[in-house]
């Protein structure tokens, strides 16, 4: 027991260091992130004009398109998981698309005499669909807040604020992290000390 305390506590050590490396460079990346991403968001208000990238064009209704999750791991540490929406309307956009165009090439196949038909339910699809992005905020990329042009520099700061979303659920995650570990060298360390204190005692 007295051989194993030790070398218990340096591997919490080691690994308390590794925590921290790891945690100093997440929060340089997420610094130099935030700063990318407010740098090409000037470039865009220069090129578009100040108006024109602004809370005036923000959608009156608005849905979060990112959620974070919360668990509580062994040992008391919290783990923090971003989850998207945007991802999953992709992939149902992507089926529709694949559905449209399977009917599409069946309704081809018909004769001229049902065009008409095929007219009727082209035009109700298409309303149907635009309805359905109309009527649903989180359909919407914000991005088209802004115009349906819209600069590089907006796109760039865009895909750098998604990444400092997903970045900042990872440094919380490391922190707690951090933390437990830290409880529990400082456990350790009380531990050990009262063990040698009987023995300094006796000599």
């Amino acid at each position: 027991m007295g051989v194993d305390q030790p070398l218990r506590l340096d591997e919490r050590l080691l690994l308390f260091m590794d925590q921290l490396e790891a945690l100093e460079e997440k929060r340089h990346k997420l610094n130099s992130l935030i700063e990318e991403g407010w740098f090409s968001i000037a470039k865009a208000r220069y090129s578009m004009g100040n108006k024109q990238v602004s809370a005036l064009q923000y959608a009156s209704e608005m849905e979060p398109l990112v959620c974070v999750e919360t668990s509580v791991l062994e040992g008391g540490t919290a783990e923090f998981k971003c989850e998207r929406k945007e991802n999953k309307i992709e992939e149902v956009k992507n089926n529709t698309i694949e559905d449209i165009g399977a009917k599409e090439t069946g309704l081809r196949r018909r004769t001229n005499a049902n065009q008409k038909g095929v007219k009727e339910e082209e035009q109700e699809r298409d309303q149907v669909n635009s309805k359905a992005e109309s009527s649903t905020p989180e359909h919407r990329d914000p991005l088209k807040w802004f115009g349906i042009l819209v600069p590089q520099n907006l796109k760039q700061a865009q895909s750098a604020f998604k990444e400092v979303i997903t970045l900042s659920a990872e440094i919380a995650s490391l922190q707690s992290a951090i933390l437990a570990t830290r409880k529990e060298m400082q456990a350790q360390k009380k531990e050990k000390q009262e063990k040698t204190q009987p023995e300094v005692k006796k000599q």
